[in-house]
């Protein structure tokens, strides 16, 4: 075996540091799968604005989740919630109660997260995973009995989404 190749194969090994504190290392098949298992949690810590960066799961968890794939199967999901909130009640269901009268409420917002999620541009993982933690946490104001203070709540959520989801941020914090 020829040295150069070991020297090689050795710095490969290695992560490539850019700047503080911003490094890249390849991804890890454990890495990515323990972060889709966690996913609902590491979703919660990047959507209050925890750096992507700061652990390898945040960073495959994020990697994962702004992929344009990922985000047209989320806006899927919104525009699904949408037509469910249209559909005439059923009586008996086993399901957890959607707030249909919330939800048609803050249809033009929805549409809006919708429309951001699709677009071909990169977005931070901060507003793809706020985008998210309302569909998967049962307690969002997207589930259970209709009131004023839910349909405000959702509102608000999804504003914050929105704002995450601008083209004009920037992708990482300012250090």
């Amino acid at each position: 075996m020829n040295t150069t190749d070991t020297a090689h194969r050795r710095a490969a090994r290695h992560p490539l540091v850019l700047g503080d504190p911003l490094v890249i290392r390849p991804g890890r098949l454990a890495d990515r799968m323990l972060a889709r298992a966690l996913g609902a949690s590491l979703d919660r810590q990047l959507a209050v604005g925890t750096p992507p960066e700061s652990s390898r799961l945040l960073a495959a968890r994020a990697r994962d989740i702004v992929s344009l794939p990922h985000r047209e199967s989320l806006a899927r999901s919104w525009d699904h919630l949408l037509r469910v909130a249209h559909r005439a009640p059923t009586l008996r269901t086993p399901a957890v109660p959607l707030n249909a009268a919330a939800i048609r409420a803050a249809e033009p917002d929805i549409r809006e997260l919708m429309e951001r999620l699709i677009a071909p541009l990169p977005v931070p993982a901060q507003g793809v995973a706020a985008a998210t933690l309302p569909l998967t946490d049962a307690t969002s104001p997207v589930y259970g009995r209709p009131s004023r203070d839910a349909s405000d709540a959702l509102a608000g959520l999804l504003g914050d989404a929105i704002d995450q989801l601008d083209p004009a941020r920037p992708l990482m914090g300012v250090a």
